[in-house]
């Protein structure tokens, strides 16, 4: 490939890496890497591995990635429509790692589309805390809803919005911040040529402008002792060390946190940026923290071009004072619809805040949906949208006025006095959460017919009961070798297919 790469930056890379450029270079002819990250939200890593027939090898700077083989397509397998894994290129697997997310923290993904860090902190969380996970693009949200679903995140909520409303909501909320920055991709050119074909030199300046406020946006998002982890997938200095180098002298509160240089890892490079020109910090002093960045090199590691700085709070900052939770209707999964109406009387819009008088629906249809199917699954905090049921995370600020696309667990619609269970529901299930289910084996042609949406022949004693539930017909939480790929309604030897259109398999 390195004949098809853009003139200007063949040679702007050679000026930055002089003796390692053509290393660099070589780099390009050699195949991509590919990489899968096992969701320990739904299997352990030894569960998975006693369960996979991939070939798989550890990638040494994620403690659940693992490298696989481009001929065995792990997109087409059961498996990851159950959401046992989620497809990463390998090198990107690394700022979430480094972001050292703890179960219990509140952490924002500010740029998150299509989601796979997103779903890397949720597995970290292990459902403690709550992840807020942002796209300001309304297309790019959509991947993202359907990542975080897959995922079987619970406690994740899904903005739309831009970074600076988001500064006014969330002043000194989180524990833990991650700004995937969108960047000029220079080191995605192996893995997609394409963006090599488009690439402008004048990416580098129109990128950087937006880097800059976002870092901005983060900072002040950020708790006093919190961890920001800044990241991009290009070489361009001007993206990365100046960046850091520009926010550290705007910001003394911060500093950077050493990245341990192994598995192939680099150092910034402070002498790429006149650090005397940007920065109020003595040069010494600046170029040591330029230095704790990590840059991950195509020519030194198995993985693609990303450069990653650590950067930590170190000065205190008042926390807010006021801290409300988003408007709910019910706060306890006992009490029906008596105690919604004493409650609340209003019915809260999501978009933009809106917030129009209507009567309270009756949610007794839900709770009793629930208390057959997933009695164990706690169902307090309920918040509607229109007629849509979800259970959002404790102890969010007001977000009167912001894009919520997803203000919790999604878990299903009340029509005509009926619920009917969202597949975001089932994919955050366990089968032994639920009373009603039927498990098929991977191997089993029925499971791809299944999920390519067809209706299913299936004897009444496929069907499973557990929890006390008696009757066979009705909705069933239907699985693969065990974990949950969505519903099926089952009647009289056959099963009704609720896999979402959208997601089948083609």
């Amino acid at each position: 490939m390195g004949s098809s790469l853009p003139e200007a930056f063949v040679t702007k890379m050679e000026r930055l890496l002089g003796t390692e450029f053509p290393a660099f270079l070589a780099s390009y002819e050699d195949t991509r890497w590919y990489g899968l990250r096992v969701n320990t939200l739904k299997c352990s890593v030894p569960e998975f591995q006693g369960m996979t027939s991939l070939k798989l090898d550890p990638i040494p700077w994620a403690s659940t990635g693992y490298y696989y083989r481009e001929e065995d397509r792990p997109g087409k397998h059961p498996y990851y429509h159950a959401g046992l894994y989620y497809i990463q290129e390998p090198s990107a697997m690394a700022p979430v790692e480094l972001l050292d997310v703890r179960p219990g923290e509140r952490v924002l993904d500010l740029c998150a589309a299509p989601g796979g860090k997103s779903t890397q902190i949720a597995a970290k969380l292990a459902g403690e805390g709550v992840l807020v996970t942002n796209d300001i693009h309304p297309d790019r949200v959509k991947a993202l809803v359907k990542n975080i679903e897959l995922s079987g995140a619970r406690n994740a909520v899904i903005l739309n919005e831009r970074p600076e409303r988001l500064e006014e909501a969330f002043q000194g909320f989180f524990d833990k911040i991650l700004i995937d920055a969108p960047c000029s991709g220079e080191g995605m050119f192996r893995k997609e040529e394409e963006m090599a074909k488009s690439w402008q030199p004048a990416w580098v300046d129109r990128y950087a402008g937006m880097q800059r406020d976002l870092l901005k946006q983060g900072a002040a998002m950020l708790r006093p002792g919190g961890r920001l982890v800044y990241s991009t997938c290009t070489f361009s200095p001007e993206e990365n060390e100046l960046m850091i180098a520009e926010f550290l002298g705007a910001h003394p509160e911060f500093q950077v946190v050493p990245v341990l240089m192994r598995h192939g890892f680099q150092p910034g490079n402070p002498s790429w940026v006149d650090i005397t020109e940007v920065s109020s910090m003595q040069a010494a002093a600046a170029a040591q923290q330029l230095q704790g960045a990590a840059r991950l090199w195509p020519h030194q590691l198995s993985g693609e071009g990303h450069f990653v700085a650590v950067l930590e709070h170190r000065i205190g900052r008042a926390a807010p004072s006021k801290q409300s939770v988003f408007p709910s209707l019910m706060t306890a999964a006992s009490g029906g619809k008596d105690k919604a109406k004493s409650r609340s009387k209003e019915r809260y819009g999501w978009e933009r805040g809106l917030t129009r008088r209507q009567p309270v629906l009756d949610l007794q249809p839900f709770y009793e949906f629930m208390r057959q199917m997933a009695p164990g699954v706690p169902v307090d905090s309920i918040s509607l949208h229109g007629e849509h049921i979800y259970v959002t995370p404790q102890g969010l600020p007001d977000l009167s006025g912001i894009r919520v696309i997803r203000p919790g667990w999604y878990m299903g619609s009340l029509k005509k006095q009926r619920f009917e269970p969202a597949h975001a529901l089932a994919m955050g299930l366990r089968l032994q959460e639920t009373s009603r289910f039927i498990s098929l084996s991977s191997d089993d042609p029925a499971v791809v017919r299944y999920l390519k949406g067809e209706t299913l022949e299936m004897p009444e004693e496929r069907v499973q009961l557990a929890n006390g539930m008696e009757k066979k017909k009705g909705y069933c939480l239907v699985g693969v070798d065990g974990y949950p790929i969505g519903w099926g309604k089952w009647l009289d030897g056959m099963l009704k297919n609720d896999y979402p259109p959208g997601w089948r398999w083609t």
